[in-house]
């Protein structure tokens, strides 16, 4: 069995996750021409003290969809970003863990292939981040950069789910700055 260590602790083997692969970038605009093929709305709970993230999401105003997922860092090459394990929970399960106490991300995933764009809400409003996901790191290497991004923030862990849901106004527009990016 292959352990793992997280904060001094031994960790199980990860044999029900999956390597999550994926690069991250800057967009100082959203793209004008931009072939929009879904536009997903989700609300992301991080839960306090927890690698858990719980998520409602639901495609064009359909109906919503419910996940609790665990995210593990173990950043490594080909875009690898860590371990992630995702389940399925029924409305009242979710009701259930949105009790827990969490910061919250609100956004609209506009799917832009291989990118999904997020347009961010509430605090976070006025930034723009594009992922795309692969299932190998040769992909993750291979992937074409188009015009619209501005910067990759892939190795940046500011612009993580987990870290954005904990920063405040003042910090999205430093870490922008940082990048030649103003925030609208």
């Amino acid at each position: 069995m292959r352990r793992s260590y997280i904060n001094g602790n031994v960790q199980p083997g990860h044999q029900y996750a999956r390597i999550e692969r994926e690069r991250r970038f800057l967009l100082d605009h959203f793209p004008s021409n931009a072939n929009v093929i879904r536009v997903r709305r989700i609300v992301d709970r991080y839960i306090d003290g927890t690698a858990l993230r719980l998520r409602k999401q639901s495609d064009d105003g359909g109906p919503a969809i419910f996940k609790l997922t665990q995210k593990i860092p173990a950043p490594s090459s080909g875009g690898q970003q860590g371990f992630l394990t995702s389940m399925y929970l029924t409305e009242d399960e979710y009701r259930l863990l949105i009790q827990l106490p969490a910061k919250t991300i609100d956004k609209t995933r506009h799917s832009v292939p291989p990118f999904g764009i997020d347009v961010f809400e509430g605090t976070l409003l006025g930034l723009l981040l594009a992922e795309a996901e692969f299932d190998s790191a040769a992909a993750a290497e291979a992937l074409t950069i188009p015009y619209f991004i501005s910067h990759e923030v892939s190795s940046d862990g500011r612009f993580t789910g987990g870290q954005l849901a904990r920063a405040s106004r003042r910090d999205i527009r430093t870490w922008l700055f940082e990048y030649g990016i103003g925030l609208a």
